[in-house]
């Protein structure tokens, strides 16, 4: 079992992070939360789940472990997958998902892509007593993209698009977004797009 990869970031999207190590490239899926973690990073730590499929041997990357261990809480709730529990965790922050779930704020939940009504009471319901016991404080790691307007809207709408949306309407979002707040990074603008699409 592959607990952590320690090394040299070779490539990062808003879904994915290539990283070196001992001449090897590891590619881990990860969430906006880590690529806004880790962006600008030269050198970086990973923790790993490794999803071994019949079809399929997936690596996922998380910044911390208390964004790993809520994946995992999520993956074990019926009806919630490896994709479903990314776009959670990219649209809150580990802080934001423990306090909806211990408040029981199944709105927000509903808000994100793909959650429906029984999907965010189940999630509460599974998970309200387990996540008691992490130890998650809240952080502030997001960075400042400082790339021109037209580069964000590209990454954006290009992370958008793996994430399992069509593009034209991300585009349309992305775009408004950014009209509104030009400076935003662009993992803001992501986040902001997951709860409008």
């Amino acid at each position: 079992m592959i607990e952590y990869i320690k090394g040299t970031l070779e490539e990062l999207t808003p879904t994915l992070a290539v990283v070196d190590c001992s001449g090897v490239g590891y590619g881990l899926n990860i969430s906006l939360g880590t690529y806004a973690a880790i962006q600008g990073q030269k050198e970086v730590k990973l923790f790993v789940y490794e999803a071994v499929r019949e079809d399929a041997y997936i690596l996922w990357g998380f910044a911390t472990k208390s964004e790993r261990e809520l994946f995992l809480q999520l993956t074990s709730v019926s009806g919630i997958g490896a994709a479903m529990a990314r776009m959670i965790l990219s649209a809150l922050s580990p802080a934001e998902l423990v306090e909806v779930i211990s408040s029981g704020n199944d709105r927000v939940l509903k808000s994100v892509k793909g959650i429906g009504p029984k999907a965010a009471q189940r999630i509460i319901v599974d998970l309200k007593d387990k996540i008691l016991g992490l130890d998650i404080a809240p952080t502030n790691t997001l960075g400042t993209a400082p790339d021109i307007n037209k580069e964000i809207q590209q990454e954006a709408v290009a992370a958008l698009t793996m994430l399992g949306f069509s593009p034209a309407p991300s585009a349309k979002v992305v775009g408004k977004l950014l009209a509104e707040e030009p400076d935003a990074p662009v993992e803001q603008i992501i986040k902001k797009a997951l709860k409008l699409l």
